[in-house]
Parts: structure tokens; sequence; C-alpha cells
């Protein structure tokens, strides 16, 4: 029986988790931002799912935060490398190896869901977003951020000199983000319609620099 993969793309193992890691430690404002955001609406002590975690350095800060932190990701790289960051930072997170359409978490077991620049490569994004509805409490919310389709060249070119990277990996990040990212990129409309078709049934959608965010309530 063919099984789908769940990833777009190449697998996130070996060196290329690795580079990614190492290309993203580099500046992690982003990650810092995003857990300030998600935490001011949070009382103490919240569970939080970040969904795709990659390195795990949203789920650090989040667990900085004195968030009960689970973080569930396809790649056993990406799982080895957020334990050990997470190690390292000194902060409990709970990383999972799993598949985000199919979570191995039970309903109804966190205050709020977050995945981060990971949303683009699931092959069953609609499964995903009902497994997201499966585990939030009621009432419980997710964020979704991620690239936007429309991101000009001008918009990444900024983008990526933000990230204060070499030479090198500036030029190949950006071939990634043109000839890669952004194809698998959504639209609003495209965003939207995948939230009408899962369980969460609508969403609303905030334009995010480069990307949008798209927040859904149980």
């Amino acid at each position: 029986m063919h099984t789908q993969k769940a990833y777009k793309g190449l697998p996130m193992e070996g060196p290329i988790a690795t580079w990614y890691t190492k290309n993203t430690r580099r500046d992690t404002r982003r990650f810092e931002a995003v857990a300030r955001a998600i935490v001011a609406q949070l009382p103490p002590g919240a569970r939080v799912l970040e969904v795709a975690p990659g390195p795990g350095y949203l789920a650090i800060e989040l667990a900085k935060s004195g968030c009960h932190v689970t973080a569930v990701d396809i790649s056993r790289s990406f799982v080895r490398i957020a334990r050990e960051n997470a190690a390292h930072a000194g902060v409990a997170v709970d990383v999972q190896q799993g598949n985000a359409s199919a979570l191995p978490l039970a309903d109804g077991s966190f205050d709020v869901v977050v995945c981060m620049a990971a949303f683009k490569n699931f092959t069953d994004p609609i499964g995903a977003l009902n497994e997201m509805h499966r585990v939030l409490v009621p009432g419980g919310r997710a964020a979704i951020y991620d690239l936007r389709k429309d991101a000009t060249r001008d918009e990444i070119d900024r983008e990526v000199r933000q990230m204060r990277l070499s030479t090198a990996n500036a030029a190949l990040t950006r071939f990634i983000f043109r000839f890669g990212l952004l194809k698998a990129a959504y639209t609003r409309d495209d965003l939207e319609r995948m939230a009408r078709a899962s369980r969460f049934g609508r969403c609303e959608i905030v334009p995010d620099g480069i990307g949008l965010q798209v927040r859904l309530t149980r």
C-alpha cells in the first residue's frame, strides 16, 4: 500500500538539518518576538504545542517563559537537535517524533498550538489543521506563521540581510527562498480555503513581514 510522504521536498535530516540549525541560530530575535506575543496572552503554566519545531528555538523561548512545552517534528535529526538545544538552555521541552497530520498526543491537551515556517511543507495541510484542532482545549487557539506567496524579491533580500549570514550562506538562502520556499508557499486565499475545509471552519489572517500569521480558534 502506498503511503503519502508527510513533507514536501528533501528530508530535513543529517547535514541539511545541521546547516539549517546553524543558519537559524545566528539570529533568534524572531523566535523571541513570537514567544513574547504568545505568552502575553496566556496564563502562567499554560500548555503549548509547537508543531514542526526544527532545532527548537521557539519552543525553548516559550519554555523560558514558564509554559509547559511539547514539540513534535517529523525529522529524527531535529528531534535530537531540539532535545540537545533545550538541555543546553536548561529548560524542559518534551520533544517527540511524529507526523503533523497524525500527532501522537491526546485530545484536548493544549491551550495553544503554534507552527512556524513549516506549514507550507506539509503534504496534508488540512489534516494537520484538524489535528491541531483535536489537541486543543475548547476555546484554545492555534497560530501559524509562514511565508506568503506574494513576497517580493526586495522583501526577501531585506529579510536575508537581517539573518546575519556569511556571504555564501546568504546567497544560498536567497536562492532557496526564491526557487524553493516561494513555490511551496500559500496565498491568503489558499489559507482561508483550507481553514474553511478544516474543523476550525474559519481563520483570521494578519500580514507579518514577508509572511502571514494565521489565527484559528477551536
